[in-house]
C-alpha cells in the first residue's frame, strides 16, 4: 500500500503499526484525540521515523466524535483505513453500554470517513472479548458469547462495519486481537506492572497464574495488521496472537528470569476475578494461510525490547 490512515495510533498496537507501515514505505495519516497527553509520544515517534527517511507522516487531531464531520483536505487519497481507536477500554467503563453503543456508531463513522478519504479497504480492531469465556482454542469460527458491553459492542462493530463497508464499495477485514504487550502499553496491564515492579526492585503481587494464555509482542501484532490490510480476504475475520500457549505463571517466571532472576513474585496473593478468563489461546493458521504472516519475536526477546526502550 502507498498510503494508510490509522485511528488510535498512540497505543501499544497503534504505535507499533505506525513504525511497521512507515518503515515499509507507507505514507501515513494519523488521527489522534484532541488534547491527549499521548500525542507527544506519537509526534516523537513520527519525527524519529522522518529522520530515518520515512515517507510523509501527517498527524491530525480528530477525536472519535469528530470523524463524522472530517473531510479529505489532504490533497491525496489513501488505500487502507485502520480503525484502532475505541473509548471505555478500562475498568468499569468496559461494562457501560452507553459508552460502547457510541463506539459502534463511531466505527460506522470511521467507515464513512475511510470512503471519503478514498480508501478501498477498512480494517477494524476487534477483541478476544467478543468470544466471552471459552475452554476451546479460539478460531474465527468459534461461537461468540461476549459477556460485557465492550465485547458485545466489538462484535456488533465488526458486523455492522462489514455490511456498511460493502455498501460503500470497500473491502472489509476484521481482526480479533488477543493479549498484546510492548512499548506504550497501559501502566496497569499485567506485563507493564511486572516489568516496572522488577526493574524497581519491588515484589509484585498477582493471581496464582493458572490461566492458559497467549501473549503476542506489539511489533508482531502490527506486522499482522499490515499483512491483513494488504492481503486479507474481504469479509473475513483474523485472529492476531502468537499461537503459543503457556500458563500465565510460566510467562511470569520467564519474565523474571530475563529482568531479575532473584526477585520474588507474590503468586496467589490476588484472587481470581468473578468472571476470570482461564483459557485464552488462539489458532492463527487462517491468518498465516491467507496473509503469510507469522509471529517472529519470542516472549523473552519482547520483554528485553520493552524494558530496553524504557517506556514504563
Amino acid at each position: 500500500m502507498k498510503r494508510a490512515v490509522i485511528t488510535g495510533p498512540t497505543g501499544v498496537v497503534g504505535s507499533a503499526l505506525v513504525r511497521a507501515l512507515s518503515r515499509a514505505g507507507t505514507e501515513l495519516l494519523l488521527l489522534v484525540r484532541e488534547g491527549s497527553p499521548n500525542n507527544a509520544r506519537i509526534r516523537a515517534i513520527s519525527e524519529e521515523l522522518m529522520k530515518e527517511g520515512a515517507p510523509p507522516i501527517i498527524m491530525r487531531e480528530c477525536s472519535l466524535h469528530h470523524m463524522r464531520d472530517m473531510e479529505n483536505d489532504t490533497g491525496v487519497t489513501y488505500d487502507v483505513f485502520y480503525h484502532l481507536s475505541w473509548g471505555g477500554t478500562k475498568g468499569k467503563d468496559r461494562f457501560d453500554p452507553y459508552i460502547h453503543n457510541k463506539n459502534v456508531e463511531y466505527a460506522l463513522d470511521a467507515a464513512a470517513l475511510a470512503k471519503r478519504l478514498g480508501c478501498s479497504c477498512f480494517v477494524g480492531a476487534g477483541s478476544q472479548a467478543e468470544y466471552g469465556r471459552s475452554d476451546a482454542r479460539l478460531s474465527p469460527d468459534t461461537p461468540t458469547h461476549p459477556e460485557n458491553a465492550y465485547g458485545i459492542a466489538k462484535l456488533c462493530a465488526g458486523q455492522m462495519t462489514r455490511e456498511y463497508a460493502h455498501m460503500l464499495g470497500m473491502r472489509h477485514v476484521w481482526t480479533r486481537i488477543l493479549s498484546v504487550y510492548g512499548p506504550n502499553d497501559g501502566e496497569k496491564t499485567l506485563i507493564t506492572y511486572l516489568v516496572n515492579s522488577l526493574l524497581h526492585g519491588e515484589r509484585p503481587a498477582m493471581t496464582a497464574g493458572g490461566q492458559i494464555w497467549d501473549y503476542v509482542y506489539s511489533e508482531d501484532a502490527a506486522e499482522a495488521l499490515a499483512a491483513v490490510g494488504e492481503r486479507g480476504k474481504d469479509g473475513e475475520t483474523y485472529l492476531i496472537a502468537s499461537g503459543q500457549e503457556r500458563t500465565l505463571k510460566e510467562y511470569v517466571l520467564e519474565l523474571r528470569e530475563v529482568l531479575a532472576p532473584d526477585a520474588e513474585i507474590g503468586f496467589g496473593e490476588i484472587p481470581y476475578g468473578e468472571r476470570q478468563v482461564m483459557n485464552l489461546t488462539a489458532d492463527i493458521s487462517k491468518t498465516t494461510e491467507d496473509t503469510g504472516w507469522v509471529p517472529r519475536i519470542s516472549f523473552a526477546e519482547g520483554i528485553k525490547r520493552m524494558a530496553g526502550r524504557k517506556v514504563m
